[in-house]
């Protein structure tokens, strides 16, 4: 029976969530705060979260609006190979090559595919309150909307993660993350992500013209660069191995992004009666696996799912929170120790770094394959759908 359902935040998870449930006949309205939402670099778009999207109809326009990345390398500053995998290695392993997008791109393929009149944007959700016959949400403009559930994607300072859970603090990880997008190409062969003590830079095809890049770097909290951050980074990796200073060079300094990383409490509760919490709201993790806009994929398209499986949406909610938690909880914690190591202290840091080359490469390729190929996108079957 098709059920009135209120998604709150409009990020890639939250416009997934719409879709997906909208397709399976639902009524939905989706809330966002922001009035502007194209900020934003780009997105790796793994072939697991592929798949998710081919789930809800969307995989080829985004694999059509992005660049795709086949092998995905790893060098020393100095351009000395620490890992040079054959060229069709993620093709072979995922079942598909990795898409990067730009975000803005991602979010307005998946902002067409809703009705007209969902989204409802410029308006924060402020607080909500479980009723006899659903939920009411209050927003900033005094309206309280009236729904039979609520679907919380609104981030890391989720309203609804804290409705759920109570306090839920953030904690700094210790170093910093730029983002930006350059007006080069890069050689295929170099994509991925080149390591110095303490520091890494990624790069990777966004387009034919065009490459997606990243940097973090251990740095003391809340600071900024006196002379501009891409001036400081331009400075920063002047003596790295090309591409790298033709990327930083080709750059526009306005569309440099740059964000301090947190570890925030986890989520025990990501679903109680009504109101459900995924994406970033659920389990934020940090990027260095490239998948949380991937798991906020992977849990629009499984939670309607659920839902079209069960009339009680209390039940279909907590079903789906069990089903998701095992996978979601074993790449957080994975990602969180990449991030360790990768930003140990200098010396500790260059000698980690420099120890991938000594996996097996047949051993990655498996690993990797469990995390992001299209096989690792699991629909629930008949059984988990039934399930009591």
């Amino acid at each position: 029976m098709p059920k009135q359902i209120l998604v709150i935040g409009a990020g890639i998870a939250g416009l997934a969530s719409a879709v997906a449930l909208q397709q399976r006949g639902h009524d939905v309205t989706l809330i966002e705060e922001r009035a502007d939402r194209s900020s934003g670099a780009g997105i790796s778009i793994w072939p697991n979260a592929l798949a998710a999207l081919d789930d809800i109809g969307l995989g080829d326009p985004v694999r059509e609006a992005g660049g795709s990345v086949t092998a995905g390398a790893a060098r020393w500053r100095d351009g000395s190979w620490l890992r040079r995998p054959a060229s069709q290695r993620i093709v072979e392993a995922l079942g598909e090559p990795l898409v990067v997008i730009r975000r803005s791109a991602l979010t307005s393929i998946l902002a067409g595919a809703l009705a007209d009149g969902t989204l409802r944007a410029g308006v924060a959700a402020e607080a909500l309150a479980v009723t006899a016959d659903g939920v009411r949400v209050r927003l900033a403009d005094a309206t309280v909307l009236a729904a039979e559930a609520v679907v919380g994607a609104d981030g890391t300072h989720s309203m609804v993660a804290r409705h759920l859970n109570g306090p839920l603090h953030n904690r700094y990880v210790g170093y910093t993350a730029w983002r930006g997008v350059a007006r080069c190409r890069i050689d295929a062969e170099l994509a991925g992500e080149t390591f110095g003590p303490a520091v890494e830079f990624g790069h990777v095809p966004l387009d034919a013209d065009n490459t997606y890049w990243f940097a973090t770097e251990r740095v003391p909290e809340a600071t900024t660069a006196p002379q501009g951050e891409l001036a400081y980074l331009e400075e920063r990796f002047a003596s790295w191995a090309p591409p790298i200073p033709e990327i930083l060079a080709t750059t526009e300094p306005g569309e440099v992004l740059r964000n301090d990383l947190y570890d925030r409490d986890e989520a025990r509760r990501w679903s109680r009666g009504p109101v459900v919490a995924v994406g970033d709201a659920a389990h934020p993790m940090r990027p260095h696996l490239g998948q949380g806009g991937c798991q906020g994929l992977e849990d629009a398209a499984i939670l309607a799912r659920f839902v079209d499986g069960d009339d009680d949406i209390a039940s279909a909610f907590a079903r789906f929170v069990a089903f998701r938690r095992p996978r979601v909880r074993s790449l957080v914690r994975e990602s969180r120790f990449i991030g360790r190591v990768v930003n140990l202290p200098p010396l500790l840091s260059g000698l980690a770094s420099r120890a991938t080359v000594l996996g097996p490469e047949a051993l990655v390729a498996r690993h990797l394959a469990a995390v992001a190929a299209r096989s690792a996108f699991t629909p629930p079957t008949d059984r988990d759908l039934s399930a009591v």
